[in-house]
């Protein structure tokens, strides 16, 4: 099992900064997913840990050890990729096998480790398939397998899930999620969907533009986003924005009224989540009102959305409600719910 530490790490290409200064400390055993959009350096960061890309500058170190100057080889690093990178002239059990034999481990232990790691994920009965023979979710096993077999002191998995459809990726999820509890093995999760990241990880980076925005758990992260694009970026949706004035306790744009905020007076960016807000009462008035824009039925909701602040405003509301679109609605947004972010840096501010 392995430690990993990155000391101010930076990648360039000349003038483009792909990583700048990622300072971080992986704990052994831990499950850490770097989240961003595309472009954003989180798998430049991971081909850095793995030797695939060298480090402009700063330090790398798994176990202890720098491995700077190791080649990928030599740094006991196991990867997964977005493409399965199977050899479709063997079997699944000689592709499984394939990296034991590639760093000469004895041949006696061949067939347990890799009938273990096949029944870890659940491939016994496709052992003498040829990859494609197989569905994308199980060549994505043997993905799998192959690095579990290794049993490396690091996982490196850069979006394995990406070209499964949306029913495999929930059933393959749910498969790492218990591989990373029996192995424990210290994992490094690349992805761009945040559903993947608050399910799997132990800890989330999110990262733009090559600079890590903030580090914590999913729970942290959510409930207090540290900026307004981490806020937008987390949630399904993302946390609504909105930008508009702060004065006497109480603020207010195009179509909201929120009484109670505390924030110094000015502008200021407020922000709540959809399933926080609530659909208003029959009588009721809400601090949001305006015609509703669009209904989405999700099956255990319904999403209703209205123009407000410049742009849309999303609240979950019961899947039993029946509206129409151009009707007006209204949202009770409790001051309680929201969180506030300075308008020029878009930090979060403190206390909210």
């Amino acid at each position: 099992m392995a430690e990993i530490e990155l000391r101010n790490v930076s990648k360039r290409w000349g003038s483009f900064v792909g990583v700048d200064r990622f300072d971080l400390t992986i704990a052994d055993r831990e499950f850490l997913v770097l989240l961003g959009p595309s472009g954003c350096g989180k798998t430049t960061t991971m081909r850095m840990i793995a030797g695939l890309e060298d480090a402009s500058e700063g330090e790398i170190r798994i176990g202890g050890k720098v491995v700077n100057d190791l080649d990928p080889k030599d740094r006991d690093v196991a990867m997964v990729f977005q493409s399965y990178g199977l050899y479709p002239h063997l079997n699944v059990y000689e592709n499984i096998r394939f990296p034991l034999k590639v760093r000469k481990i004895d041949e006696a232990v061949h067939e347990e480790r890799v009938m273990r790691a096949a029944r870890m994920v659940e491939l016994e009965p496709f052992l003498h398939r040829k990859p494609a023979e197989l569905s994308g979710g199980q060549r994505q096993r043997v993905a799998l397998a192959r690095a579990i077999v290794r049993q490396p002191n690091v996982f490196l998995m850069d979006e394995p899930l990406s070209n499964l459809d949306a029913k495999l990726r929930v059933s393959t999820r749910a498969q790492i999620k218990n591989l990373s509890h029996e192995l424990q093995v210290t994992t490094v999760y690349v992805t761009h969907d945040q559903i993947e990241a608050m399910t799997l990880a132990d800890r989330v980076v999110v990262m733009k533009q090559g600079v890590v925005q903030q580090v914590g758990t999913p729970t942290e992260i959510y409930d207090r986003p540290a900026n307004v694009f981490v806020a937008g970026f987390i949630g399904s949706p993302g946390m609504n924005l909105l930008e508009g004035q702060v004065s006497g306790s109480s603020f207010t744009c195009d179509n909201v009224h929120i009484d109670g905020v505390e924030a110094p007076s000015g502008r200021v960016t407020l922000g709540f989540r959809a399933e926080d807000a609530r659909l208003a009462q029959p009588g009721e008035t809400g601090q949001i009102t305006a015609p509703l824009y669009t209904i989405e039925l999700l099956g255990d909701a319904t999403m209703l959305t209205v123009r407000a602040g410049g742009g849309l405003v999303s609240v979950k509301a019961p899947k039993d409600v029946r509206a129409e679109i151009g009707d007006r609605v209204s949202f009770v947004v409790p001051p309680a719910i929201c969180h506030l972010f300075d308008a020029t840096t878009e930090a979060r501010l403190d206390g909210r």
